[in-house]
């Protein structure tokens, strides 16, 4: 409640100031702390009004809203648009420069001159998903895997949160190349989003089954995206396709499934967990291939 004006108090000589204007004369105080504030000072709370300092103090208090899976929530997909503008950027510029294809495209060993990962090359492992390949089947690849980013990704980005998710789309890129890395010849390139595609394809088989959604659509997309990659197996890196999906799966399995208490260490470790599971995985094929 706020006291009322009135000309003066019994017992005091001159009115209250602002606590914030002291040139300014007031009867008005918070209800929270209880000193006087001008009207400039005050803020419409449920009960009363208060001052600014209180109201920025009980801001400051107040837990923030998380997703269920504990991201903060937002209301639109920046990491997904994100994604998928620098995806067609890159796209443009490959077109404008094809050596670009050459120097960030996923290869284990070759030569000469020598390149790949087992060179020191690890970059690629990640490089090659932001490049589709050139030619008409660059261009069918890009407009599906963009398509499908538009598809999953916004809805994924607001269960999950911003920085989950993105760590579920990078790490299924790389969870792809990984096992190209090992199945795949050696001096055999590939290009393409299409293991972060399958990591989100994985992660939201994941989060229908953990809140009881209906996950058959999801099903059938993997199930025909992996039949054709099978029987199309010389021109599309299969590899890659199942790579991301195990990973994003495992991933997102980790993030939904993590305990209520302790989730954010949980979800961190087993992040952590992911990564260096990976970087071992690529040492000891570097081993194999450049000893």
């Amino acid at each position: 409640m706020t006291a009322s004006d009135q000309a003066s108090h019994p017992g005091q000589d001159s009115p209250p100031t602002c606590y914030r204007h002291p040139d300014r004369e007031t009867w008005v105080s918070c209800v929270r702390c209880g000193r006087h504030a001008c009207p400039d000072c005050l803020r419409q709370a449920a009960v009363g009004q208060q001052c600014v300092e209180c109201v920025r103090g009980a801001g400051h208090g107040a837990r923030q809203a998380r997703t269920v899976f504990g991201g903060r929530p937002s209301r639109t997909a920046v990491v997904t648009w994100t994604i998928l503008g620098l995806n067609v950027l890159l796209y443009l510029v490959e077109l404008a420069h094809p050596s670009l294809a050459e120097d960030w495209w996923m290869i284990g060993y070759a030569g000469p001159p020598l390149q790949g990962v087992a060179d020191g090359q690890w970059y690629r492992l990640l490089t090659s998903a932001f490049l589709p390949g050139t030619g008409s089947l660059g261009l069918l690849d890009i407009a599906f895997n963009m398509w499908a980013l538009w598809i999953v990704g916004p809805g994924l980005e607001q269960l999950l949160g911003r920085v989950r998710f993105l760590a579920v789309y990078l790490l299924s890129a790389v969870g792809g190349s990984v096992l190209f890395y090992y199945l795949a010849a050696p001096n055999q390139p590939a290009l393409g989003a299409s293991g972060a595609i399958f990591g989100l394809f994985g992660a939201w088989f994941v989060v229908s089954r953990r809140l009881n959604l209906d996950s058959r659509g999801i099903v059938m997309l993997i199930a025909i995206n992996l039949a054709l990659s099978f029987i199309y197996r010389s021109t599309i890196a299969w590899q890659d396709h199942v790579g991301g999906l195990i990973v994003g799966a495992l991933i997102t399995a980790a993030y939904a499934y993590a305990p209520r208490k302790n989730r954010l260490a949980v979800q961190l470790s087993a992040s952590v967990a992911v990564v260096a599971i990976l970087a071992v995985a690529i040492v000891i094929r570097n081993g194999q291939l450049n000893p």
